[in-house]
């Protein structure tokens, strides 16, 4: 293997979250004569760059490297781009680092950004940083981002004990670059294989047309995905688009017609034909079905159809060439429903005593809006606690140790999860409960009992015919 090849890694979605880490296979690793900890430099598009702390991961494939989101956007790349791995040892600590927030991000803040974010964040670890790059801090049931504006040395260093962190001055305005909070991939949990099949569909195409034009396939033109309300449909079709770097245009079906308040889906635009009373309900459907048909191969455009009645619409649409695949995004199973916890839990300040596995567990039916109103029930729990004992709420400011005091127990949680209910529970869930030793045991003892009881009425009938047929 050369020694281009063996730098040049394929970008993949990181399992621990941290802004100054990526992770690499032991085997890269060593070809690249790299050591745990050791200090990277990452090359990435339009001639952007990043350092970072390489550390290995047995689960990571051989030539992919895991970083989080914040990493691919300071180097402008994407889940699937290619980017190289560079030694960087001289990269030194840092004497003086300047660091702002970025404006949008902090409207309506009133604590310390240095006590509350900065101060606790380069404390967890020495952190590589680079002069220009955007790196957010969660804490405190918010996050927020900001930007190193100047290093001493200059351009990189890593940020020590010692390193003096100098935040004054105004906050900085948004440019151009997409923020770090927007929705990707690591915001949407409990359908991986779901999002395998998306990826194949929607953004492969996207991103490397070539791939379909050099076998002569032509490029798909959409996907339909349902699933009960609330399962995240819009927001993984939000997800694609940003991580794709794609444009995204969200039509509900209000803002074209409907008959219904509230409808937003495509049923509601385009259903049965033969169902329909109105014929401008049948114009608008042969006018849709018109204008995907009319859609050039080529175009680069994909329409993504989100329902959660997929027999009300149209079959003409329900046809390869039009809705080439139909997902279902189901109910999320438990370890789902992990995910979808910790994604929706993340930037919160949680206790201790805190059992996400067991709230997973006790939440069957739960699909991630479910979830997401579970975990803000369970915040809200924690500030009312606070505001009827300690908080008066004609003050204009509230007290930072009251702040730093607060976080959500697993005994908010569990009131929560009282006071909730499971949408999906509505429809039919059926699941295979995993049966102890004991219990098969019992039911084969059963068995057997039944068994001996068949034989048995058998037999009485058996006598009750020969008596019969003897009279």
């Amino acid at each position: 293997m050369s020694n281009r090849a063996c730098n040049c890694l394929v970008v993949d979605e990181v399992v621990n979250d941290d802004n100054s880490v990526v992770a690499l296979h032991p085997e890269t690793m060593k070809k690249l004569r790299l050591y745990r900890g050791d200090t990277i430099l990452v090359k990435g598009k339009k001639r952007k760059d990043t350092v970072c702390i390489a550390l290995a991961d047995d689960t990571c494939e051989e030539p992919k490297i895991r970083m989080n989101k914040v990493v691919r956007s300071n180097l402008r790349v994407g889940l699937g781009d290619v980017v190289s791995v560079h030694h960087c040892p001289d990269v030194k600590y840092g004497k003086r680092v300047h660091i702002l927030p970025v404006e949008d991000t902090i409207e309506g803040f009133t604590q310390n950004l240095f006590d509350a974010f900065l101060k606790p964040y380069f404390l967890e670890a020495y952190r590589p940083v680079r002069k220009g790059d955007l790196f957010l801090v969660r804490g405190g049931m918010r996050s927020v981002e900001f930007k190193v504006i100047e290093t001493d040395p200059a351009k990189y260093c890593v940020v020590a004990p010692d390193t003096e962190i100098f935040s004054e001055g105004k906050p900085v305005r948004r440019e151009d670059e997409n923020g770090l909070d927007e929705v990707g991939y690591g915001d949407v949990g409990g359908v991986g294989k779901q999002m395998a099949q998306i990826r194949e569909l929607v953004e492969l195409p996207l991103r490397h047309p070539q791939l379909f034009e050099s076998i002569g396939m032509k490029l798909p033109k959409g996907a339909l995905l349902y699933g009960p309300p609330g399962s995240g449909k819009t927001l993984i079709a939000r997800a694609v688009a940003n991580e794709a770097g794609a444009f995204f245009f969200c039509i509900n079906g209000p803002e074209i017609m409907s008959k219904l308040a509230g409808e937003n889906e495509i049923d509601s635009i385009a259903p049965k034909r033969e169902k329909t009373h109105g014929e401008v309900e049948r114009r608008i459907v042969s006018q849709l079905l018109t204008l995907m048909d009319g859609l050039k191969s080529r175009a680069h455009v994909i329409v993504i159809g989100a329902t959660n009645r997929p027999n009300s619409i149209d079959p003409a649409l329900r046809r390869f060439g039009r809705f080439d695949r139909e997902i279902d995004l189901g109910v999320p199973d438990e370890v789902g429903r992990l995910e979808v916890l910790r994604i929706h839990t993340k930037n919160m300040k949680l206790a201790e005593d805190v059992d996400l596995e067991r709230t997973a567990k006790n939440t069957h039916g739960y699909v991630g809006a479910d979830l997401a109103a579970l975990c803000t029930e369970a915040a809200l729990q924690c500030i009312r606690e606070k505001t009827m004992h300690t908080i008066d709420l004609k003050d204009e400011s509230i007290d930072a140790e009251i702040l730093n005091s607060m976080a959500v127990t697993n005994e908010h949680f569990q009131t929560a999860l009282g006071a909730s209910k499971p949408s999906a529970l509505q429809e039919t869930v059926a699941i295979v409960p995993e049966e102890s030793r004991e219990v098969t045991e019992d039911l084969e003892s059963v068995k057997r009992e039944l068994q001996k009881l068949r034989l048995f009425v058998f037999f009485c009938f058996l006598c009750i015919l020969l008596s019969f047929v003897r009279s």
